[in-house]
């Protein structure tokens, strides 16, 4: 898909690739961005902001890596072949010019007006972008004895119309105690971190307290 990730067509194919997407594949990180991060020779260059950005993101995560969901592709799918054409939802089929072979002028003027009215309609249908945030939250557990297999079932039992859980891991803190970072991504518009950070709270069972660790605009 993005060709040889070690050159700078790659790379490029990448950049443009993630200017318009979050992911390698759908919302959350997968084992699909794990390969692709792998195939990178380093971190990309300032002059890929939007590779760089990912791959900072990515590789925050650290062995958290391994538990990124499987992907939907194998990883030479997106490390092996030429480079990705730049997305733009099958625009080219749209011959704006017509056919060569059409002598009439007055055909070719009807050929080319009906093609400019698909390729407009076309575009009007497209849905706009929706805004989303990706947010990696910090629980931490009350004591050493806490079940974490509980407090993180318990976490990602919440359900929201705009919320996707992702990745999680533990993070030790001292004292044979370690916190839950879990990671989700959620539809401005429908989710507000605040009452998610509040929801997760409400678990007092396991919960001593919730922080945003990171968040990034999607």
């Amino acid at each position: 898909m993005f060709g040889d990730l070690k050159t700078p067509a790659g790379v490029k194919a990448l950049n443009d690739f993630l200017a318009e997407n979050s992911y390698i594949e759908g919302y959350v990180p997968s084992q699909a961005d794990a390969a692709v991060l792998n195939a990178l020779k380093g971190a990309p260059g300032a002059d890929t902001p939007h590779a760089l950005r990912w791959y900072n993101h990515i590789k925050s995560f650290g062995e958290g890596i391994k538990q990124f969901p499987k992907a939907s592709k194998d990883g030479d799918a997106y490390t092996k072949g030429g480079a990705a054409p730049a997305a733009d939802d099958d625009d080219d089929d749209v011959d704006l010019f017509g056919s060569e072979d059409e002598e009439d002028d007055e055909e070719k003027k009807r050929v080319t007006e009906e093609r400019l009215a698909a390729y407009a309609a076309k575009k009007a249908k497209k849905p706009g972008v929706i805004a989303k945030t990706s947010v990696l939250f910090d629980v931490k557990p009350w004591d050493d004895e806490t079940n974490m297999d509980d407090m993180l079932a318990s976490v990602k039992s919440i359900e929201m119309d705009g919320l996707v859980w992702g990745a999680n891991k533990l993070v030790p803190v001292g004292y044979g105690i370690s916190k839950l970072q879990v990671m989700c991504v959620v539809e401005d518009e429908k989710v507000s971190i605040d009452e998610l950070s509040e929801k997760i709270q409400d678990f007092e069972d396991f919960v001593q307290s919730v922080d945003i660790a990171a968040m990034n605009k999607i």
